[in-house]
C-alpha cells in the first residue's frame, strides 16, 4: 500500500528561515506602501528564495498493515479445578478462537495462566496479558477476553485503562454458588511441653447461621470433636504433648450444597519445646567412671541436673553436730514422693540397696516410669548381688534379670543388627567399616532373658546396651560399668560423649531419636519421604492439599531408612501417613494458599474494568460465547449477544521515496529573472 504527503526538509534551520520569511514581507509591504514599480516581481523572487531554502518535497510511503490482535488470557489456577469449570474454559476457548479466526485482520493470541506455587499471589491475569504483549506496540491491541471465574488478585488501579481495548471477561462456574472454607487465625510456632496451645479460626459460609462441627486430629490421632459457630472468630485449645512437631489437623463438616470440601480442611504444626529437662542422678559407691553421667549432664545447658551420692544410710545418723558433719542426710521423700513427677529422667548408677530407700519408693519409680517416666541403669558386679535393684518392684519394669554372673575379660563393644538401625546407636564414629575400632571394656554383667532391644553386644555375644519401652515410659540398662575407658582413651578410646547424649535425649523422648518416625519435606517440585525404623517395604498414604489421596511405596536401604518421592503440583499443605499411624507434614508453597480462600465464581473483581474498557461480563452458564465483531476504534465495545475488537489500523513502513517539488537551479533561474524584471519595470 503506497500513501503520499508533503514534508520539507529545510537548508536552514527552521527560525532563521521564519526570520528572514518575515524581513522579505516588510520589505514588500514598505514597497506596498511606497507604490514603487516592479513590487511584484521582487515578490515572486523572495517567494522563490524562500521556496528553494524551504526545500518542499513530496514523500511516497510503502506500508505494510499489520493485523490487529486479539488476546485471550485463560484462567488455569485452582479454583478453575473445581466442578466443571476446565470442561467450560476449554469448550468456551475452542469457540472463542474459532469465531475470531473468522474476522479479518486479526491476529490471535492465547496465554494460558497457572499458580506460581512459591510466591501465593493468587491469580495475577492482567500480569500474564502485560507479558503475552510485551513485544508488540499496545496501539496493535484490538480487545482482550479472560476466561476465568472472577477470583482475580492483581487487578490494576486504573482497571486496565493504559492497555487502550476493550477488556470481556467470560465467567466459568454459575451464579450464586455456596462454598464453605476453614480459615485458620493466628497460631503459635512454639509452645512448652505439657502446656496448651490456642489456635484461633473462623468457619466462613456466607449467608449460614449456626454451627457446624470440627474434628480435631493430634499427630494424626483423633483428638475431638467441636461444634463452632459460623462466620464468627473462635478459638481451640489443644495440649502440647512432646517435644518437636505436634501437628495439629482440623476439618469442619461439609455444608449445605457446598461447591467443594478443598477448603474446608487445614493443619498446622506446633513445635513443642521443653523449659528445661530435669534429671535425677543418684550414685552408688564410688568408681572410676561415676563423673561420665555428671560430667555428661552438666555439659548441657538445656538440662538442670540434681546429682547425690549416697554413701550412708539412714541409720548412721548418729547425732554428730551440724558443724562438724561432712555429710547429709538423702532428702528421700521429697525426691520420691513429692517431686518424683518432676524428672524427666532418673539415672541410678551403680546404686546397691543401702536401706535408704522403703519399697515403697522403688514401688513409685516404677509407676513413675510407666506413667512416661524415664529410667537409665549403669549397672557393675552390685547389680548380681543380693542388694541390687533387680529384686526390688523396679526389677518389673528393668528390660532383663541378672543371672548372677561376672564376665571378667577384655571385649570390644560391637553393634547389633538392631544397633546399626536405632537412632541412638546408628552411625556412631567407628561403627562403619574401614573407620578405626573401638577401644575394649573389661567387665560385663550377664543377664537372662530381655525384654527389650540389645543395641550393643559385648563378651561372648551378650547384650551390653539394652532399650525397652515400659507403659508409656522408657528403660535402658548399660550393663558394664567400665564405659569410661572410652572417655580415657584407651585403645583409642570410643564415642561415649556422642553416644550417651543420644541415650539420654531418647529416653527423654527427644523426636529426632525415636526410631520409628515418618517425615516429608518439599525440594523444588519434590515430596521426599524418609521413614525410620523399616525393613521391609512401607505403603504410605499421600494426601493431597484437595483430599485426593495416593499410595506410595517405601524402599529401605540397609541402615533401616524407606526412602521414596512423588512430584507435587499443587500449593498447599501435604499429608503423609503410614499404617501405623505416623503423620508427616510438607508445605509445598503457602500452606492455605489465597487461590482457595475464595471458590465461588463472582463478577466482583472484573465487573468495574469491564465498564472502565467498554468491555462486558457474561455467565458462559447463561448464554455461552457472545459472538465477536470488528468495531470501529473508540465506539462502543459490547452489547448482548456480542463483543467487540476495534480495528487499530497499524502498519509498518517499508520504504520511503522523496520527490523535490522545486528544483533549485531552476528556481534560482526563475528567481533572477523576476529580478531582472523589477529592474527593468523600475527604469521605464
Amino acid at each position: 500500500m503506497n500513501t503520499h504527503s508533503l514534508a520539507f526538509a529545510p537548508l536552514i534551520p527552521w527560525p532563521l528561515l521564519a526570520g528572514l520569511a518575515m524581513a522579505a514581507m516588510a520589505l514588500v509591504g514598505l514597497a506596498l506602501w511606497r507604490r514603487a514599480s516592479g513590487t511584484g516581481w521582487r515578490l515572486l523572487m523572495l517567494g522563490a528564495l524562500l521556496g528553494i531554502l524551504a526545500n518542499p518535497r513530496l514523500l511516497a510511503e510503502n506500508r505494510t498493515m499489520l493485523p490487529d490482535v486479539a488476546l485471550v488470557v485463560v484462567d488455569e489456577t485452582l479454583s478453575q479445578g473445581i466442578g466443571d469449570r476446565r470442561a467450560q474454559t476449554e469448550a468456551a476457548l475452542a469457540e472463542l478462537t474459532r469465531t475470531l479466526a473468522s474476522l479479518p485482520g486479526l491476529e490471535i493470541r492465547v496465554e494460558r495462566v497457572g499458580n506460581d506455587p512459591g510466591a501465593d499471589r493468587g491469580t495475577l491475569l492482567f500480569t500474564a496479558a502485560e507479558r503475552a504483549l510485551a513485544d508488540i506496540p499496545k496501539r496493535r491491541l484490538a480487545g482482550m477476553v479472560m476466561i476465568t471465574d472472577g477470583r482475580v488478585h492483581d487487578v490494576p488501579a486504573d482497571l486496565g485503562r493504559s492497555l487502550g481495548a476493550p477488556i470481556h471477561t467470560l465467567l466459568t462456574g454459575r451464579p450464586n454458588e455456596r462454598d464453605r472454607r476453614l480459615a485458620p487465625g493466628n497460631a503459635p510456632a512454639f509452645a512448652l511441653v505439657g502446656e496448651t496451645a490456642t489456635i484461633a479460626l473462623k468457619i466462613e459460609d456466607q449467608g449460614e447461621k449456626g454451627e457446624a462441627l470440627v474434628s480435631v486430629r493430634l499427630d494424626g490421632q483423633p483428638f475431638t470433636t467441636l461444634s463452632m459457630p459460623l462466620n464468627r472468630d473462635a478459638t481451640l485449645e489443644v495440649p502440647i504433648r512432646h517435644a518437636g512437631p505436634n501437628i495439629v489437623e482440623l476439618e469442619v463438616e461439609p455444608g449445605k450444597g457446598e461447591l467443594s470440601l478443598a477448603n474446608n480442611r487445614t493443619a498446622l504444626s506446633i513445635s513443642g519445646v521443653r523449659n528445661h529437662l530435669k534429671v535425677l542422678l543418684i550414685s552408688g559407691e564410688p568408681h572410676q567412671g561415676e563423673r561420665a553421667w555428671r560430667n555428661l549432664l552438666k555439659s548441657d545447658p538445656a538440662v538442670d541436673l540434681v546429682h547425690f551420692t549416697i554413701l550412708r544410710p539412714p541409720e548412721k545418723d548418729d547425732q554428730t553436730p551440724i558443724r562438724e558433719m561432712s555429710l547429709i542426710s538423702f532428702p528421700v521423700r521429697e525426691l520420691f514422693e513429692d517431686k518424683l513427677s518432676e524428672f524427666d529422667l532418673v539415672i541410678f548408677d551403680r546404686y546397691r540397696r543401702r536401706g535408704v530407700l522403703a519399697a515403697a519408693y522403688y514401688r513409685n519409680l516404677a509407676r513413675y516410669v510407666r506413667q512416661g517416666g524415664a529410667l537409665l541403669a549403669a549397672v557393675g558386679p552390685e547389680f548380681t548381688e543380693p542388694d541390687g535393684i533387680a529384686i526390688t518392684d523396679l526389677g518389673e519394669v528393668l528390660p532383663a534379670a541378672p543371672t548372677g554372673r561376672l564376665l571378667n575379660q577384655e571385649f570390644r563393644p560391637a553393634l547389633t543388627e538392631a544397633g546399626r538401625r536405632h537412632p541412638v546407636t546408628a552411625g556412631l564414629p567407628g561403627s562403619r567399616p574401614g573407620e578405626p575400632p573401638w577401644g575394649r571394656w573389661m567387665r560385663q554383667i550377664e543377664i537372662g532373658p530381655t525384654k527389650g532391644v540389645p543395641l550393643l553386644s559385648g563378651a561372648e555375644g551378650k547384650p551390653l546396651l539394652v532399650l525397652d519401652r515400659v507403659g508409656e515410659g522408657r528403660v535402658a540398662m548399660v550393663l558394664s560399668d567400665t564405659l569410661w575407658l572410652w572417655a580415657r582413651g584407651w585403645e583409642g578410646g570410643g564415642p561415649h560423649g556422642e553416644m550417651n547424649r543420644r541415650l539420654a535425649h531418647w529416653l527423654m523422648k527427644e523426636p529426632d531419636l525415636e526410631e520409628h518416625a515418618l517425615s516429608a519435606r518439599v525440594e523444588s517440585d519434590q515430596l521426599l519421604i524418609s521413614h525410620r525404623g523399616a525393613t521391609a517395604p512401607v505403603t504410605v498414604t499421600v494426601t493431597a492439599p484437595d483430599g485426593t489421596e495416593s499410595a506410595l511405596s517405601l524402599v529401605p536401604d540397609s541402615d533401616g531408612v524407606a526412602t521414596g518421592r512423588r512430584t507435587v503440583n499443587e500449593p498447599g499443605l501435604w499429608r503423609v501417613s503410614d499404617p501405623d499411624g505416623l503423620v508427616a507434614l510438607a508445605a509445598f508453597g503457602a500452606v492455605n494458599p489465597v487461590e482457595l480462600a475464595r471458590l465461588t465464581a463472582s463478577p466482583d473483581a472484573l465487573a468495574p474494568v469491564a465498564k472502565a474498557t467498554n468491555g462486558a461480563v457474561s455467565w458462559l452458564s447463561q448464554g455461552g460465547v457472545p459472538k465477536p465483531r470488528r468495531i470501529a476504534d473508540g465506539s462502543a465495545g459490547a452489547a448482548p449477544g456480542w463483543i467487540g475488537f476495534a480495528r487499530r489500523g497499524d502498519y509498518l513502513v517499508d520504504g520511503v521515496h522523496q520527490i523535490p517539488l522545486l528544483p533549485a537551479l531552476l528556481v534560482l533561474l526563475a528567481g533572477l529573472g523576476c529580478l531582472m524584471a523589477a529592474w527593468r519595470k523600475e527604469r521605464l
